[in-house]
């Protein structure tokens, strides 16, 4: 696939970008970048929040997103070798002078489970037990209306997910019943995913003074073993200060992705939809390569979202309540699980 090909170009200039980053922090370069370069974000989400435990039960993910890659290059920071690699990657060329770009590195862990983890026998009509650690890379272009987002996740299905070993250490934590079930997990098998999204920023359809009112909209695509869907949506932000920004995300890729260099302070509240028409979720279908449990997907699933964000100057805290139609055939109601993101930019 074409997108998977630049996965290595991605890997190896973000390793040169994080050497020559940490040799590069001289004053010639902060007159050069004076705006805050680094994002990181820290995502939380969890249905202990709606008082469930099952399902998509949790998710962890650390995201940490570069300067403008630009700035970069033309600092001449960065060695001689590495930029051949950086002018192939995709956007890169575009000759828009308005175009910034960013990439992104991440490490993150999924756990999906039953509804009832106190059987230890093969829950047959629910979902399989299964984890998800990944590394990602991700390349975000953005001009004045639109940003694209291309993320390469590798990573593990199965045992070796230690998805079993971290919800019994919480549970243990919590002085909770421990889950019986995860000897019914999915298999040992690589996973990779390959995912393209593109957002449009509409500019404020209602303005007064700092108050406003805005929209977002997404279309996007993932292939590989561990899904393959396609997807749409959009969010609407109605408060003070909007960021130029292109709105809250879940963990999924073409997140929270930060390109203004003027600080802010100000919050907003959200609504936010996104449809997916799905064709393979391996958490659902089971194992590729395999014989293991499954359940009969939905080939439709929606996230409706509402929620608030709070920033100030170089941090930022979002919450997020997301209601999870069916995913599979025999799931006796929708899901609903809450989102919490701390942002720091600096």
């Amino acid at each position: 696939m074409p997108l998977s090909g630049s996965g290595p170009l991605i890997f190896l200039f973000g390793l040169s970008l994080c050497l020559s980053c940490l040799a590069a922090a001289t004053p010639s370069l902060a007159r050069e970048e004076p705006e805050l370069p680094w994002t990181m974000h820290v995502y939380f989400e969890n249905d202990l929040f709606t008082g469930t435990d099952r399902n998509y039960t949790n998710g962890v993910k650390i995201s940490l997103i570069s300067p403008d890659l630009v700035s970069f290059v033309e600092s001449g920071k960065l060695p001689e070798w590495s930029l051949e690699y950086i002018y192939r990657l995709p956007f890169i060329n575009d000759p828009d002078p308005a175009l910034k770009r960013k990439i992104e590195f991440s490490f993150g862990q999924n756990m999906y489970t039953p509804a009832d983890i106190f059987r230890s026998d093969l829950v047959v009509d629910d979902r399989p037990y299964a984890g998800w650690t990944y590394f990602a890379a991700a390349f975000h272009t953005r001009s004045s209306e639109r940003m694209d987002t291309i993320e390469l996740q590798l990573g593990m299905v199965g045992p070796s997910s230690y998805a079993e070993e971290t919800q019994q250490a919480v549970h243990d934590l919590r002085d909770l019943q421990r889950p019986n079930g995860w000897e019914h997990q999915l298999k040992n098998e690589p996973g990779l995913a390959a995912t393209y999204e593109r957002k449009w920023q509409i500019a404020p359809f209602f303005s007064r003074g700092t108050f406003a009112m805005d929209a977002i909209t997404h279309l996007g695509c993932a292939l590989g073993n561990v899904a393959t869907y396609a997807n749409t949506g959009f969010e609407t932000r109605l408060g003070w200060d909007l960021p130029d920004d292109f709105g809250v995300s879940l963990i999924r890729p073409a997140g929270n992705t930060r390109f203004s260099a003027r600080e802010q302070q100000g919050g907003y509240l959200f609504a936010a939809v996104n449809g997916r028409a799905v064709l393979q979720d391996i958490f659902l279908d089971g194992n590729t390569f395999a014989h293991s449990h499954s359940v009969g997907k939905k080939p439709f699933v929606a996230d409706l979202a509402g929620g608030a964000a709070l920033y100030f100057q170089q941090f930022k805290l979002t919450w997020t309540q997301v209601l999870r139609t069916k995913e599979f055939d025999g799931q006796p109601d929708n899901h609903s699980f809450g989102s919490l993101i701390i942002s720091l930019f600096f």
